[in-house]
C-alpha cells in the first residue's frame, strides 16, 4: 500500500511538471499569460481525475473513485472554461505581466521556473484527491455525500461571484467603479473564498479513524488558502486594483472583509 502512494506522488509530480511546461510554451507563443491559469486548472482536473480512477491491484474503480473523479472534473471544467473565456478577451494577465516586467530580459527562463514551481507546488492538491478516492471502503457513506455537497456549494458560489463581477463590469455605468454588489459586498474576493471552500470536500471524505492517510488531505485547503491569500491570488490582484482604482479601492478595503464573507463594516472610511 505504501508503494502505491509513493508511486502516485511520483506520477502526479511528473504529470504536472510536463503539463506546466506545456503552459509555458503556450504563454511564450501567444504572449498571453492568462492561458497559464487555464491550463493549470485543466491540468489539475485531468491529473486529479486520472489519479482518482487509477486502478490498484487490477481492481476496477469503485463508486467513491468515480464520485471523486466526477467532482474534480466538474470543478475543472467549470473554472477552466471561465478562465479560458476571460483569457480570450484580454491580451495579457496583469499579474503575470507585472512579473515579466520585473524580470526583464530574463523573463522567459524565470517564467519557466515559476510555472514549474506552480505545478510542483500543486502536488498536495492532486494528492488529496487521490487519497480521498482511496478511502478503504467500497460503500459510499454520509461523509462522501457531504463532501460532494461541499464541493458543489463551492463551485456554485464561485460561479455566482464570477457572474456578478462580469455583469457589473459589462455595465457602462460602472466604468472605473469597484464591484461591491452581491457577494462582493461581503468579501473582496468571494470567488477565491468559494474556491478554497470547495477543497474542504476531500478532508471531509477522507479523514476517518483507521485511515491515517486521510489526514494528508488537509494539505489541500491549507495550500489553497496560502496560495490564494498570500502568494499569487489576493496580493498581486489587490496591488493591481489599487493602481487602477486608487482611493475607491482603498475605501472598499476599509469596509469589506478581505476573504471570509462578513457583513460590511459600517462607518468605515
Amino acid at each position: 500500500m505504501l508503494i502505491l502512494y509513493f508511486e502516485a506522488l511520483a506520477a502526479i509530480a511528473v504529470s504536472l511538471s510536463v503539463l506546466m511546461a506545456g503552459a509555458w510554451v503556450v504563454q511564450q507563443h501567444t504572449g498571453n499569460s492568462g492561458w497559464v491559469d487555464t491550463i493549470w486548472t485543466f491540468s489539475l482536473g485531468l491529473v486529479g481525475a486520472g489519479g482518482a480512477l487509477w486502478p490498484a491491484g487490477g481492481a476496477a474503480p469503485n463508486a467513491r473513485q468515480w464520485l471523486v473523479a466526477a467532482l474534480v472534473a466538474i470543478w475543472s471544467l467549470r473554472l477552466g472554461s471561465h478562465i479560458a473565456a476571460r483569457s480570450a478577451a484580454i491580451t495579457d494577465d496583469p499579474r503575470y505581466a507585472a512579473f515579466a516586467s520585473k524580470w526583464g530580459v530574463d523573463s522567459p527562463r524565470k517564467m519557466f521556473i515559476f510555472l514549474q514551481n506552480q505545478g510542483l507546488g500543486s502536488i498536495p492538491l492532486v494528492f488529496s484527491i487521490f487519497v480521498a478516492a482511496r478511502f478503504p471502503s467500497d460503500v459510499l457513506r454520509i461523509q462522501d455525500y457531504l463532501g460532494a455537497l461541499i464541493l458543489l456549494i463551492g463551485i456554485a458560489g464561485e460561479a455566482l461571484a464570477d457572474s456578478q463581477l462580469k455583469n457589473f463590469r459589462t455595465d457602462p455605468a460602472n466604468k472605473g467603479r469597484v464591484c461591491d454588489v452581491g457577494l462582493w459586498r461581503w468579501s473582496r474576493h468571494p470567488n477565491y473564498f468559494f474556491e478554497w471552500f470547495g477543497w474542504l470536500a476531500y478532508p471531509v471524505i477522507a479523514i476517518s479513524t483507521g485511515y491515517p492517510w486521510g489526514w494528508a488531505t488537509l494539505l489541500a485547503p491549507v495550500f489553497m488558502y496560502w496560495i490564494l491569500v498570500h502568494v499569487t491570488g489576493i496580493p498581486p490582484l489587490e496591488q493591481q486594483m489599487l493602481r487602477s482604482r486608487g482611493a475607491r479601492y482603498r475605501d472598499y478595503q476599509t469596509r469589506t472583509s478581505m476573504f471570509f464573507p462578513l457583513p460590511p463594516r459600517k462607518g468605515a472610511i
